[in-house]
């Protein structure tokens, strides 16, 4: 009997992609046949718009609080909540997977497109699925690979033939590297409007991270005190293959960094606030932009989010939702002193004590001397956005009777000859108060400087990057290093980075500063919580110490100083603070939050999977 499949075909603009070569030029919205589908090259172009929109897995830039449980920061409510959810972003949606396998059949054989026509489109659903299968894995371990199997059921049918086995974490792996490996000669090597399509060179990119992620697991999951594996190999890859992929995460990688269209965005200014432009226009500049690779893309009108809106400071605000997410001290201070003697490492900073405070003329020369990544991440206190300044203070530092004392008020208040004791947009404390900063940061990286991006009307057409080319180079630093230590070629790799940011060339590469480059280099990317775990650290970083640092969520709250006669009055003063108020407890990630559990509806319904360990 001839299947029929069905297809609800959504046009519409989605993505940028209606913008390439006429991706959609039409707007059909009825339900079509299979056969009417693929034969119609629009209709084909036009499904293949609507499997890119499906695919956007992880933090997502319409929903702002996902970046406040992937990095280091918070929310502006109360949250009580100690430890971390073990499946946070799980994918386990074989349902796409079909759709994808029924657009590659259809594809595969339809009479309207030449094959090398096919070609092409046939490896960006093949790089989707692979993608998927990575969001997958990292998540859960080894899963059920379909390959490309469209399974239909039929009543009385054996059910069993379409249940299939857990795969191991290796093959898993190994089914991504290979997919990217097979595809990337069938995709086209040029780079395309916004990065919205994938191309020959994010299939290497993918087989780049993939084959670093499995090497990572391969070499530190042993370092456990009680490695986490299952009995068939779901979880849990053997110490001996971590080489091995190693040399393919470097191989793929040195190909991205000396044969694509792609390369670092770098500025010949070395002003620090140039420096921090730069960095910031690598990541949300889209007119000109050569290092963004692959993008979940946005635009107007049709196809918006409101990043913006929930996250500009209170003072900035365009529309009735601000201040969703400030920024933790924990990040701040992993940006380097740019005159450090220890390159490649954090610092706290040195801001006294309420007794013997360090005073500063200005409310930015704290933050200026730092790794200029930090001004094209974070908007600190005095720092300017689309033209506005960032009004952050937590209250006025007085002097009465010879000693320093705190003066706060409520958001907004002055004192009774106009100075401001609290800024409308904080750092406030009371829990019940809304909508105002916690930390003394807020997020510049992903903020929209389009006119009216912060209104619910419009929203903002800020791109989502998946893959930059300065991961390549990093990889490439990691790789070299698991596999040759500190050498030229390692160190090559990490301060090409390190030159674009402006910062001091490493001598010597430890596996500390690959650590930190990441940290810096990615905040808010969607790597953090997947690095630590992948080098199996997330357990002592977010250990659920009160007294250790990176478990805390700590602000730095900025005073003005208000002492008439005094040599310091007029000057700024810094001191550091928990948010226990609306956090009481510290970060928490233990061992069964490295991998997911399979839920219980897909254990019932395919008895061949197997549990996932503390589960």
């Amino acid at each position: 009997m001839k299947k029929k499949y069905f297809f609800t075909v959504v046009a519409a603009g989605l993505l940028s992609l209606s913008s390439c070569s006429g991706f959609l030029d039409q707007d059909p919205d009825t339900i079509i046949t299979n056969d009417q589908l693929y034969s119609d090259p629009v209709l084909i172009k036009s499904a293949l718009a609507k499997l890119y929109g499906d695919i956007t897995f992880g933090q997502r830039l319409d929903a702002a609080e996902d970046y406040t449980w992937l990095d280091e920061s918070i929310r502006y409510w109360r949250e009580e909540r100690q430890d971390q959810d073990r499946n946070w972003w799980i994918q386990y949606d074989y349902g796409l997977v079909r759709r994808m396998n029924q657009f590659l059949q259809g594809l595969r054989n339809s009479k309207v497109l030449s094959d090398a026509e096919k070609a092409p489109l046939e490896g960006e659903v093949r790089l989707m699925r692979a993608w998927y299968y990575f969001c997958s894995c990292r998540v859960l371990g080894g899963v059920p690979i379909v390959g490309d199997e469209v399974y239909d059921y039929t009543p009385g049918m054996d059910i069993t033939t379409v249940q299939l086995p857990r795969s191991t974490e290796a093959e898993t792996y190994d089914y991504i590297i290979n997919e990217c490996r097979t595809i990337a000669d069938m995709m086209s090597r040029e780079t395309n409007k916004n990065s919205a399509r994938a191309n020959r060179w994010t299939a290497k990119m993918l087989e780049a991270r993939a084959a670093l992620y499995a090497a990572s697991l391969a070499k530190y999951n042993v370092t456990l005190a009680e490695p986490l594996r299952t009995e068939g190999g779901e979880v849990g890859i053997d110490v001996n293959k971590a080489n091995s992929y190693y040399e393919i995460a470097l191989t793929a990688a040195q190909e991205v960094i000396t044969s694509s269209p792609y390369s670092l965005m770098k500025t010949n200014s070395t002003k620090w606030q140039d420096l921090a432009d730069n960095y910031y226009n690598a990541i949300c500049e889209k007119n000109g932009n050569t290092e963004v690779m692959w993008a979940r893309d946005y635009v107007y009108p049709g196809q918006t989010h409101g990043f913006t809106k929930s996250c500009l400071p209170t003072n900035m605000s365009q529309d009735t939702e601000y201040s969703m997410m400030s920024v933790l001290l924990n990040l701040v201070e992993a940006y380097e002193p740019i005159e450090t003697t220890t390159p490649g490492k954090g610092a706290n900073f040195e801001t006294g004590t309420m007794q013997e405070p360090v005073f500063f003329d200005t409310p930015t020369e704290l933050f200026t001397a730092r790794d200029p990544r930090l001004g094209g991440t974070v908007l600190y206190p005095g720092s300017f956005f689309n033209g506005l300044e960032t009004q952050l203070q937590g209250g006025q530092l007085n002097k009465e009777n010879g000693t320093w004392k705190i003066k706060t008020g409520t958001r907004g208040t002055q004192d009774d000859k106009g100075n401001t004791i609290t800024a409308l947009s904080g750092p406030y404390e009371p829990r019940d108060d809304r909508q105002c900063n916690r930390t003394g940061f807020y997020i510049r990286k992903y903020l929209d400087k389009t006119p009216s991006a912060g209104t619910i009307g419009r929203g903002s057409e800020m791109w989502s990057p998946y893959f930059r080319v300065s991961e390549a180079y990093l990889i490439a630093a990691e790789a070299s290093f698991e596999l040759k230590g500190s050498t030229s070629e390692s160190l090559g790799y990490i301060n090409a980075i390190r030159e674009r940011a402006g910062v001091k060339p490493l001598t010597t590469l430890t596996f500390e500063n690959i650590v930190h480059e990441n940290q810096v280099e990615f905040a808010f990317e969607g790597h953090r919580w997947w690095d630590l775990k992948r080098w199996r650290i997330a357990h002592k970083i977010w250990n659920g110490d009160n007294n250790n640092p990176s478990a805390q969520r700590r602000g730095l709250w900025p005073y003005k100083v208000v002492a008439d006669g005094d040599a310091n009055n007029g000057k700024w003063v810094f001191f550091e603070k928990n948010i226990t108020e609306i956090y009481p407890y510290p970060l928490k990630f233990e061992l069964r939050h490295y991998y997911g559990s399979f839920d219980n509806g897909w254990l019932n319904n395919n008895p061949k999977l197997v549990k996932n360990p503390y589960q």
